[in-house]
């Protein structure tokens, strides 16, 4: 009776995934059709405030310089610019440290009327305690925040302010789109360029374009300063503070905008080793959040606050475990069943009676679905991009199903065990490892 239960628990959770898939898929292909043939045009704006960007930098000598002459090059007022870079703690104690190469692109004959601020930080709490910091120096009516390998298109500060003016006082923050700098660097990369594709021109678009819910990204993003102050700032040590001051944007009824003309380019990891502790911090501080949230599901929280808790809590505790149950059933009847092949006696345990052909029906119509929603998303996602709908993106998308989400699997079965293992031997979780850089 209790294999039965966890079948159908697992078969209904899956189905239920896949189903909010379809609605999140349904709501980027209506966005695009109704946009992706608009022309955009480059007008002046009623107004530019001043913007104090942020740049946290911690060991980042590899790629600052073409990061300082990116954002010292954007499409907007320089005289409207405030650079505030921090080297934070930064140990690349060598004659290219982080803070002397930012010196260097500071002395360039085209940028020494700019207006740079360099601040060589010892402090804590990581890329939350530097914007923090950052509040009480800043003189700019927005914050913006890239990261120190972010290499945003000309355009991009434009295109965020200009979403920003068009109703200054809900939209309280504005998010544009990340791209992979080093997409074509190897077979990680690839698949990693997949999955922020998906993540930015499907599930963040919909959600848009759907519910009005935002979430703040790591990278190219703007923020009201005296409202992110008033709300208390960043919270210090946050793993993803991004998404933790998500949810406090939505908590107060504002909104998070997106800008989806808005695009910056920024490195991903190209070592397996890399990536998987980059993703175990993002899917630890994401854990972290749904476990300080769920209880909006049950208090007078606004909608849209519930609906990203449970889109959270859902996408990281259930349909995780969800699937990783059903992969563990999976197995264990194929081990059983060929066991059964030398001893008669031996059965399939995870059954619905003794019929097996309807659970292997329901079973491998659950996993085709899977599969090919799975690869629908990514090439959609792809056609939005100009030259990426290839057949090869479509191998691609199919080879990475069964080794790079398996990997993700992993991730999140260790960043589980490490949060119980933090709350239940009081440690300090929040410890950042540096994903490495590399020159272009």
């Amino acid at each position: 009776m209790v294999h039965q239960v966890l079948l159908i628990i697992t078969l209904l959770s899956i189905w239920l995934s896949l189903t909010m898939a379809m609605v999140t898929l349904f709501g980027a292909v209506h966005f695009w059709l109704k946009n992706s043939t608009e022309e955009v045009a480059i007008t002046p704006l009623p107004r530019y405030p001043t913007i104090s960007i942020v740049v946290p930098a911690h060991n980042e000598d590899v790629v600052i310089a073409q990061t300082m002459s990116a954002l010292l090059n954007l499409n907007y007022p320089a005289d409207k610019v405030e650079l505030l870079l921090y080297s934070d703690n930064s140990e690349d104690n060598s004659e290219d440290h982080t803070a002397d190469e930012m010196r260097r692109v500071q002395q360039l004959p085209e940028y020494r009327d700019r207006n740079i601020v360099i601040v060589e930080r010892t402090g804590k709490g990581g890329k939350a305690g530097v914007l923090n910091d950052s509040l009480e120096i800043a003189t700019g009516e927005y914050i913006a925040v890239y990261d120190a390998d972010a290499m945003p298109e000309r355009n991009a500060l434009y295109f965020l302010v200009r979403k920003a003016l068009e109703d200054p006082e809900r939209h309280v923050a504005v998010f544009g789109r990340n791209k992979t700098r080093n997409a074509e660097q190897n077979l990680l990369t690839r698949f990693i360029n997949q999955e922020i594709v998906v993540t930015q021109r499907v599930q963040h678009i919909a959600i848009w374009h759907l519910f009005k819910i935002g979430r703040i990204p790591g990278t190219n993003f703007i923020i009201q300063k005296d409202y992110v102050t008033e709300i208390g700032g960043w919270r210090d040590g946050a793993l993803t503070e991004d998404t933790d001051i998500s949810f406090k944007i939505m908590q107060s009824g504002k909104l998070i905008a997106l800008a989806y003309n808005s695009e910056a380019f920024q490195q991903e990891p190209e070592h397996i080793k890399d990536y998987y502790y980059q993703r175990l911090r993002w899917a630890k501080g994401n854990y972290q959040v749904v476990i300080n949230n769920i209880k909006h599901l049950f208090d007078r929280s606004n909608w849209r606050v519930k609906i990203e808790t449970f889109y959270y809590a859902a996408t990281f505790f259930w349909f995780n475990a969800a699937i990783l149950l059903s992969d563990i059933l999976f197995v264990v009847n194929v081990a059983f069943y060929i066991a059964g092949l030398f001893n008669p006696a031996i059965t399939i345990p995870f059954t619905f009676g003794t019929n097996n052909v309807l659970l292997a029906q329901v079973l491998l119509v659950n996993w085709v679905l899977m599969i090919l929603l799975y690869m629908l998303q990514i090439n959609i996602a792809m056609a939005t991009q100009f030259g990426q709908a290839t057949t090869k993106q479509i191998w691609l998308s199919f080879l990475s199903y069964f080794t790079y989400t398996q990997l993700f699997m992993a991730v999140s079965v260790h960043a589980v065990l490490q949060v119980m293992g933090d709350a239940l031997f009081h440690r300090n979780g929040n410890v950042w490892v540096k994903t490495k850089r590399f020159n272009d």
